[in-house]
């Protein structure tokens, strides 16, 4: 039998967008953006809506050899998962709790019963109901009151993570009158069963920035404005001590936190601040019974965890150390038990479990695999004596094991099952420090399959970073990625700086003057692995998405050559012009990220890498990217721009698309199946550029 042809040639109608010479001067230098008039805050504009509109069809038109090859990938990663699925029941209080997918749907349903065993459960949320005439849905946060008999739940029906909250009674299973609009999403219960806060979102920059007291049975308009933060540079969240004995405001900006705290038994007082505001302290804070856990950055760039009473919590000179600053470990975050803490760390780029007990004697839970992801999962109970573990790696699928915190026996209580030919044996999986041009060594996984891989310079390569943030891609188990590794690819990623895979200093080491490390980072790695034979000069290709679509940006201005195709999904591409107005929803939170241009030093440093400002006429890899039309975080004007200048400078025929999702936000398609076909879009137009 002829094997299917599904290569791709260049289609020449692609679509041309009209120029509109506009001019952006800002400190005495002035840019002229021909593509501007593409921004529509409302996306009512029907110039834009035609043009996104042309865009896809052209994009269906372009890629339409390659459907059969799509259909059949997308085949192949629903075949590998569990339609009747269920997670393992976790217990809260009185009941145990847990959620099951059945057949074709796209989404859970939510139980809970009175033993693990769910042989009485009853049924608390249906989101398939939820979602129905909906294009898309998205379930925020599911929280119960203290008495376990009413539900508070959010959700999002336009994809840009600005949800409602809906109550239920689970005594009735009836839904309450009361609705609460334009929210974060998160839904905080008082001790009295009654009173709930939550956080407004500004509907402008989509910030949280105001926190509300609502008592059931009124009207939202009659809610009560508890606390509101002026400064737009700061995240805002709601959460609960570990003791549940405090209701927490945890604001956060890219260098400095702060928190507000009141007593959960007395919902009508005032919030106070836990300590000081200071510029530059990070840190994140818990409580268990009558102490406060800190894990700080004050005098310790890598952490450390501090104790305090409330009586000296105001005070960073009482506080006590539990656990030191290490140069050469990250303290990433603490688990409160009554007898034990688990401490979530980093060394070397592996992530690692320690558990603590009152004698303060230490016990690593260990693992086999090369490189892994290990992390505490969902722990309601501080009483416990064990923990939930999740473990995963490039060839071991997710993980739940329970751990006995004394002895550290390890019971795996589930393990992700996938279906097909998938045998964890046929693979392999590596970590390599590639050093880049400044001699700094950078942390590479790679995975592929045995009988196929080579290392002779055969191999087709994917590429994937992100490098933002302090945001840490871990080497965890992908389904997905299977779809490539048995035809052949090897699958890498690039942990490039401004992750925290190496600490604290890695993440400082590619943000803001220092944002050219990341780009570097990930072509040296490239040249690298060319070079060890791990791919084939002519077959390599890369992708990323958000933060990591303006690693994909940058690094096809500065080195297109090394690659055959990019995929660039809800990327951030226009920085310099984003950056610069603070009436696009994030930028303000984003200034110690990427430095704020209003200063002409960071305004020239961006300027210097920003991928839509350094198109230029030169040859381009294939590229496919991707968009929502409703995305809240970078909004879908910044890859519609880069595509049609795009377009209009590069001096290749390769392969140009560029798909929105009309009815998608930043997390793309909702629906376990429906995101799949995002998936198989990518690794098809891939497979067929080398068919």
């Amino acid at each position: 039998m002829p094997r299917p042809d599904y290569s791709l040639s260049l289609l020449p109608d692609f679509p041309v967008a009209k120029k509109q010479a506009y001019t952006l001067t800002t400190h005495n230098k002035a840019r002229v953006d021909n593509y501007y008039w593409m921004r529509d805050d409302e996306r009512q504009n029907e110039d834009v809506l035609a043009h996104l509109k042309a865009e896809n069809t052209y994009c269906g038109a372009q890629l339409a050899p390659m459907k059969p090859l799509q259909e059949a990938i997308f085949e192949e990663l629903k075949g590998r998962i569990v339609k009747d699925d269920n997670t393992v029941p976790v217990k809260d209080g009185t009941y145990w709790y847990h959620s099951e997918v059945r057949g074709d749907d796209e989404y859970s349903r939510h139980y809970r019963s009175t033993s693990m065993s769910t042989d009485n459960k009853s049924l608390l949320l249906d989101v398939n109901e939820l979602a129905t005439g909906y294009e898309f849905f998205e379930l925020g946060e599911v929280a119960l009151s203290p008495c376990e008999q009413l539900m508070a739940y959010s959700e999002d029906t336009e994809g840009r993570r600005i949800y409602t909250v809906r109550f239920k009674s689970l005594l009735t299973d009836e839904m309450l009158d009361d609705v609460l609009e334009n929210t974060e999403g998160q839904i905080v219960w008082a001790n009295d069963n009654k009173t709930v806060f939550y956080v407004k979102k500004d509907l402008q920059t989509l910030l949280g920035f105001q926190v509300f007291r609502h008592e059931l049975g009124t009207k939202q308009s009659q809610d009560v404005m508890v606390y509101e933060e002026h400064d737009s540079s700061f995240f805002m969240g709601l959460g609960k001590s570990r003791d549940e004995s405090l209701i927490i405001i945890d604001l956060a900006s890219t260098e400095t936190n702060d928190t507000w705290v009141l007593d959960a038994n007395n919902p009508k007082g005032e919030f106070k601040p836990l300590m000081p505001r200071e510029e530059g302290h990070e840190f994140d804070v818990d409580k268990l019974g009558d102490t406060f856990y800190i894990v700080t950055n004050w005098q310790a760039q890598n952490f450390r965890l501090m104790t305090a009473t409330s009586q000296t919590i105001e005070d960073k000179a009482l506080w006590q150390e539990h656990t030191a600053h290490r140069e050469n470990v990250l303290l990433e975050g603490v688990e409160l038990f009554n007898d034990f803490l688990v401490l979530s760390e980093r060394e070397q780029g592996q992530a690692r479990c320690v558990v603590v007990n009152k004698h303060n004697e230490r016990m690593t839970l260990e693992f086999d695999d090369p490189c892994y992801y290990a992390a505490v999962a969902m722990n309601p109970e501080p009483e416990s004596k064990s923990a939930r573990i999740y473990y995963s790696s490039l060839t071991t699928p997710g993980s739940l094991y329970d751990v006995d915190l004394t002895t550290g026996a390890k019971t795996l209580l589930k393990q992700q099952k996938v279906l097909g030919s998938f045998n964890a044996d046929d693979y392999e999986s590596e970590r390599l420090m590639v050093t880049a041009r400044d001699g700094i060594k950078v942390p590479v996984s790679i995975v592929y399959k045995k009988d196929s891989f080579k290392k002779d310079g055969t191999n087709p390569l994917f590429q994937y970073g992100y490098g933002a943030y302090g945001y840490t891609i871990d080497p965890s188990f992908s389904s997905t990625s299977l779809s490539l590794l048995d035809r052949g690819f090897v699958y890498v990623i690039a942990h490039v700086r401004g992750s925290e895979m190496l600490g604290r200093q890695w993440y400082e080491q590619g943000k803001k003057e220092h944002k050219q490390n990341s780009f570097n980072d990930f072509i040296d790695v490239t040249k690298a692995l060319v070079a060890q034979g791990y791919g084939d000069k002519n077959k390599i290709f890369a992708s990323g998405g958000s933060a990591g679509g303006l690693l994909m940006g940058a690094v096809v201005n500065q080195a297109p050559e090394l690659y055959c195709g990019i995929g660039c999904h809800v990327p951030f591409l226009d920085v310099l012009t984003t950056m610069l107005d603070e009436s696009i929803p994030l930028t303000t939170n984003e200034y110690d990220e990427w430095g704020n241009p209003n200063d002409p030093a960071f305004y020239n440093v961006i300027e210097d890498y920003s991928p839509y400002d350094n198109i230029s006429e030169q040859n381009y890899p294939h590229m496919l990217i991707t968009t929502g039309l409703h995305d809240s975080q970078v909004q879908y004007w910044e890859p519609m721009k880069w595509v049609a200048k795009m377009r209009e400078l590069k001096t290749d025929s390769n392969i140009l698309v560029f798909k929105t999702d009309m009815d998608a936000g930043h997390g793309g398609a909702s629906g376990r199946f429906k995101s799949l076909e995002e998936k198989a879009l990518e690794m098809a137009f891939f497979i067929a550029l080398i068919n």
